[in-house]
């Protein structure tokens, strides 16, 4: 049962291998009612990021759940915009004090790039190894378990290994069916770098694709858990999100698994925009 499985890190860090992706869930009710009910199906993996706006109340969901800290892992993120070793401090207390917590799992470098900027793809690894500096200061002094990117492709990575000491535990990026992300999978594989998958359904641009349909009704299971099933049979990490308590619960639900067949005709799909 996926929602219970765990992969260990290089350094020996347990993650659950469900995470409650809370990206674009609006602060207050919404985020806080969300996690709730993700902690209250099972999920112990909830990913946030300062750049959500919704710390605070995931923070408040988590206390008020009554599950032991220990027992949750806890992952934010460094704004994009913010490629500075003094900075990266500041912000890091300003999440874990957001999010009512002790330490925090792991902490994640957002983007290569300010978002503003992605279109552009500029050069920020001099700010990024500045920043990735401080990350691994917080790692020494154990105000975080483990740390990693997200949204980095090779180049990215290439240029952040010149200047560090500690390769990424984790690499966080945008992967579902019809982005598979083959190379960027083998070159983290290479490295010991695990992958999490955001965004598994593809912001629900996926159901328009047949083949997810003619899968679902073979396994007599959902869309939305044969695409959450194709990532964690890729060995990723994967973090879908809902507001719906039912769906919440559905995601969670993975105890199958796809047949080698099907999982590599998903595989050949790519370039998918799902328009």
């Amino acid at each position: 049962m996926v929602i219970k499985d765990t992969l260990t890190l290089r350094n020996g860090v347990v993650i659950p291998l469900l995470g409650f992706g809370t990206w674009q869930i609006k602060d207050g009710e919404e985020a806080y009612a969300s996690t709730l009910a993700a902690l209250a199906a099972g999920y112990r993996h909830i990913d946030t990021a300062a750049a959500y706006r919704n710390e605070t109340s995931i923070g408040r969901a988590i206390k008020d759940s009554g599950i032991p800290r220990k027992q949750l892992f806890i992952t934010t993120k460094l704004e994009s915009h913010l490629k500075n070793y003094e900075q990266t401090f500041v912000e890091f207390e300003q999440s874990r004090k957001r999010l009512g917590v002790d330490y925090i799992d792991l902490y994640l470098i957002h983007a290569p790039w300010p978002w503003s900027e992605w279109q552009t793809n500029p050069d920020y690894s001099q700010g990024n190894i500045a920043a990735w500096k401080a990350m691994e200061k917080l790692y020494q002094e154990k105000k975080v378990r483990s740390i990693g990117v997200s949204n980095f492709d090779i180049s990215h990575l290439e240029k952040l290994f010149q200047g560090i000491d500690l390769l990424p535990h984790v690499n966080q990026i945008a992967l579902w069916i019809g982005r598979p992300q083959k190379a960027l999978r083998a070159f983290c594989s290479e490295k010991e770098i695990a992958i999490e998958a955001y965004s598994p359904l593809a912001t629900g641009r996926i159901f328009k694709l047949d083949l997810l349909h003619t899968l679902a009704k073979k396994y007599k299971k959902t869309p939305a858990q044969i695409a959450i099933r194709f990532t964690v049979d890729l060995g990723t990490i994967t973090l879908p999100k809902s507001t719906n308590p039912s769906r919440i619960i559905e995601n969670g639900e993975l105890d199958f698994k796809l047949e080698r067949d099907d999982l590599l005709a998903l595989l050949e799909l790519e370039n998918l925009h799902y328009r």
